[in-house]
């Protein structure tokens, strides 16, 4: 399995040297030679590629609706990611896809406090929306 290439938008690197790509589904399907190996998709009716993903159910500027879940699913894309190209995706790329990039950030090490600082400078200034987004990255409790 091949990286992103790092130059790609959406790409980022976390603090450890992985690469993932953060993509809004709104901006349409993804070209064959730049599929993903797996998807995390955070959207409030079920969603599904062509490759192998998995869906949370996670309204619009809203919080996932089983955060347990939500929080087991970013670990396992995060473990993924060591081997693999990894997206994760919402609607529009900003909130839901910020929320779960800065825990993925905190995975990599980066402290709860200033994941959501960190997503915001890497990936998108607008990245995390909500104040409850923001509170859900700094309390997460970390399944790994």
């Amino acid at each position: 399995m091949e990286s992103w290439d790092p130059t790609q938008t959406g790409v980022v690197a976390l603090p450890n040297g992985r690469l993932v790509r953060g993509r809004a589904l709104r901006s349409g399907a993804v070209a064959d030679g730049d599929a993903p190996d797996f998807g995390l998709y955070l959207t409030s009716r079920p969603h599904q590629e062509r490759w192998e993903s998995h869906w949370i159910l996670w309204p619009d500027f809203r919080l996932p609706r089983e955060p347990t879940e939500a929080i087991l699913a970013i670990g396992d894309a995060y473990e993924r990611s060591a081997h693999g190209r990894v997206e994760i995706a919402c609607g529009g790329g900003r909130g839901r896809t910020g929320t779960a990039l800065a825990i993925l950030a905190r995975y990599a090490g980066v402290p709860a406090d200033e994941a959501v600082a960190w997503v915001r400078a890497e990936y998108r200034s607008g990245a995390v929306e909500t104040p409850g987004q923001r509170r859900f990255v700094r309390r997460a409790l970390l399944a790994l």
